[in-house]
């Protein structure tokens, strides 16, 4: 019996035994007097099976026949052995013509251990592995959010390149955000230090990773395309306990640099940013390891300055119109009327942008010269440029609303003040009051 039978029983036990009335029993047990009656009259008949409902322990009339669960289990074994519920439900009414509810499927093949929940599975265990042999075979990557000032400055990320074989740490930057272009300038200071690894190992960052669903399958994001152009490979870990070396040196780094930026006085991402090659080097000398294998991976650069200028940029293709403009960020550009501009009616051409705000047009190699209209904004190339990095612009906007409410405070408290004339009559009537009061 359910709770709520028994409490049906205790009750009627009482009407029967004439402690309370009926009435005040159809009052506890919120029925009608009627329904209290017809119940007492089961109870006399039947007992206490009486009071349970009729239909419990029958088969439901909406039940499968066993005929039809036994076909579709002896499928599922012979032709879906593997097959999920969901998938096995798909092919069960495309295929052999069964349709059955995908719950239903489910908790057949639960019962008959042709499927096993995600609830009851053993987790998989995640093994430690090895380091890599080699310096410069494996670069982990990341950026590490905090308030690394301590309040004299705003919280800023620092981006960490350290060596996975070694765990040195090879480059350290601090910037507003983790944004492509602060990546652009950090791997560039990077490689022509140190030469081009095999392979750099971050985690799944839109800087590195096209995490939207898109026809395009060989899409990749120009962080991915510079690595492509230079023959560096780029690794995606499921987990931050995958890139464990990268993690455990941002909480070191969170403790022992904030630490000395305190001593040293610095304030500042400028002077942290110069400040940064000594405290590596005293970090390496205190807890990086030597190699299991002696060889440099490192591969020289073989690209010159110029060459390298034009990688790290933002590139995106841009159609000619006819009259020879091209659309980039809310500004028009207008391409000199040449004969070999105007063969370029139609056709993509590739606009780059460098990471120190400049433009560039190119096609097939060739720099294409131009003039910017500004008709659709009135903004400046630099405001369009400037537009991208949300972080800064965000910051500028934050200090103009800062500017404006104190501003605003200033405004009303004027307002609030009396005039220079109402104070003087104050002051004088004050003066006057003793006057009178000895007059009269």
């Amino acid at each position: 019996m359910s709770d709520k039978e028994i409490q049906r029983l205790a009750v009627l036990q009482d009407v029967r035994d004439q402690r309370i009335t009926q009435v005040r029993a159809a009052e506890i047990l919120n029925l009608s007097t009627r329904q209290i009656t017809r119940l007492l009259q089961k109870l006399k008949k039947d007992g206490v099976s009486g009071l349970t409902h009729a239909s419990r322990g029958q088969p439901g009339h909406r039940r499968h026949d066993e005929a039809v669960k036994s076909e579709c289990l002896s499928i599922i074994s012979e032709h879906l052995l593997g097959f999920g519920p969901t998938l096995a439900h798909e092919k069960l009414s495309s295929i052999f013509g069964l349709n059955i509810p995908v719950e239903t499927v489910r908790r057949w093949m639960t019962a008959n251990e042709l499927w096993i929940p995600r609830s009851k599975r053993l987790k998989r265990p995640y093994q430690p592995r090895y380091n890599r042999d080699c310096f410069g075979e494996l670069i982990q990557i990341d950026g590490s959010y905090h308030d690394w000032f301590e309040g004299r400055a705003a919280r800023c990320c620092l981006l960490v390149y350290i060596d996975d074989a070694t765990g040195k740490l090879l480059h350290l930057r601090f910037c507003e955000a983790e944004t492509t272009f602060d990546y652009m300038l950090s791997t560039r200071a990077y490689i022509e230090q140190y030469g081009k690894p095999l392979a750099f190992y971050s985690d799944k960052h839109s800087v590195f990773r096209v995490n939207q669903k898109s026809s395009q399958d060989s899409q990749i994001t120009q962080f991915g395309r510079i690595l492509s152009e230079l023959n560096i490979d780029i690794i995606f870990a499921n987990s931050p306990q995958a890139k464990g070396r990268v993690e455990r040196a941002n909480r070191t780094l969170q403790d022992r640099l904030i630490k000395e930026m305190r001593l040293e006085g610095i304030s500042s991402i400028a002077e942290a940013n110069a400040w940064l090659p000594s405290f590596i080097e005293q970090f390496n000398q205190k807890f990086a390891k030597c190699a299991r294998n002696s060889k440099n991976l490192h591969r020289p650069l073989i690209e010159s300055d110029a060459e390298l200028d034009d990688v790290f940029t933002w590139q995106e293709p841009r159609k000619v119109t006819r009259s020879l403009t091209i659309t980039y960020d809310k500004c028009i550009y207008l391409l000199e009327p040449t004969a070999l501009n105007h063969k370029l009616v139609g056709q993509y051409i590739t606009f780059m942008e460098y990471p120190d705000g400049t433009v560039a047009i190119t096609h097939e190699g060739q720099k294409i010269n131009y003039s910017i209209f500004n008709k659709l904004s009135g903004l400046q190339q630099n405001e369009v440029v400037e537009n991208k990095r949300l972080g800064s612009v965000l910051a500028h906007i934050q200090q103009q609303h800062e500017e404006l409410e104190k501003q605003n405070k200033r405004t009303r408290a004027k307002k609030s003040m009396p005039s220079r004339k109402a104070q003087k009559a104050v002051i004088e009537q004050r003066n006057l009051n003793p006057v009178l009061d000895c007059c009269n």
